[in-house]
């Protein structure tokens, strides 16, 4: 009788859960978007957004919950039903975090099933047109002939642009003064003004500044050359070995959403990707198409986790 109660059981299990995954979505999907609109994971989210509810003739309702470095619209994802209607796509700032506060409300990795890497952000390091910095050996000897005179600007604290320019500071082993802001456009008037020295940021967020000559690119973050940018080179070509960062987004759903559902959004932000018009959109914007298993980008978020917690670490930064 138990034997019999037991394979009844897997029996039901095994019809449960793709049957789960075949009648998903069976209401509209909220994306939450823990950042303000305009930014690079909003894009993201509106275009695989739209293009699923075409495909699966729900409609797909894009939330921006911004604040505390994208905790508070993700905390809203950790507490929402498990079962793939409500999502978050967040940026590469979810896996900084651990590194910059004592407690969350939330762990980055066991509250959710990652979906999904959806895209990937270079960075770039730029300086006003009016400073005498010409390429990257510039800025780093004008660091060691001048400590602590130098500043660089960023979005905010905690996000990819700051822990980049902490990563450079140690890598080049000069003295830098970070300059937060709220908000990469807020940071732009006085980095262009020549008021803080320099600033990294996405290909995307200073793409028209450098191309109409009210910024100066000097090296790309990626392990590539940036195809908005093809003649700028590399932050290694510059002569900062080691030197790799970007931003990134990603889709999660709650931790405990069925396998097979997640299985389902994850082969649909795969199909989504690959769309011509998608791309289009994303490369044109400076941000490079993702892709890839659930498990990698599982994988991916913890290797983020701790090449940010050394960053943090040699960088002295203290969580609060």
């Amino acid at each position: 009788m138990i034997r019999a109660t037991v394979t009844a059981a897997l029996l039901a299990s095994s019809i449960t859960v793709p049957a789960l995954a075949q009648n998903f979505p069976s209401k509209p999907i909220t994306i939450v978007v823990p950042s303000s609109p305009g930014g690079a994971i909003d894009l993201a989210a509106r275009l695989i957004g739209q293009k699923m509810g075409e495909t699966w003739g729900q409609s797909v309702v894009i939330e921006n919950r911004a604040g505390a470095s994208g905790i508070i619209g993700t905390e809203a994802i950790a507490k929402a039903a498990p079962d793939g209607h409500t999502l978050a796509l967040v940026a590469s700032s979810h896996a900084i975090n651990p590194s910059l506060f004592k407690k969350l409300p939330f762990d980055v990795l066991k509250s959710f099933e990652p979906v999904a890497l959806t895209h990937v952000v270079p960075l770039v390091l730029v300086v006003a047109p009016v400073a005498p910095f010409k390429s990257v050996k510039d800025v780093v000897a004008h660091g060691k002939a001048h400590p602590g005179e130098m500043t660089f600007a960023s979005s905010g604290k905690g996000g990819a642009p700051h822990m980049s320019g902490e990563l450079f500071k140690t890598l080049a082993a000069i003295d830098i003064t970070h300059v937060p802001y709220k908000g990469s456009t807020l940071a732009h008037p006085d980095l262009i003004s020549g008021r803080t020295t320099m600033m990294f940021d996405t290909v995307a967020a200073v793409k028209a500044q450098v191309n109409s000559d009210r910024l100066r690119a000097l090296a790309v973050t990626s392990p590539q050359r940036s195809a908005v940018f093809p003649n700028v080179p590399t932050m290694q070509e510059a002569g900062i070995a080691g030197y790799e960062t970007s931003t990134w987004g990603g889709l999660l759903a709650p931790a405990g959403t069925p396998k097979a559902v997640v299985g389902k959004l994850n082969a649909e932000v795969n199909r989504i990707l690959q769309l011509a018009d998608v791309r289009k959109t994303l490369v044109d914007a400076g941000i490079e198409p993702g892709g890839g298993s659930a498990r990698q980008f599982s994988d991916f978020i913890a290797a983020e986790s701790v090449k940010w917690g050394k960053v943090a670490k040699d960088a002295g930064i203290q969580a609060e």
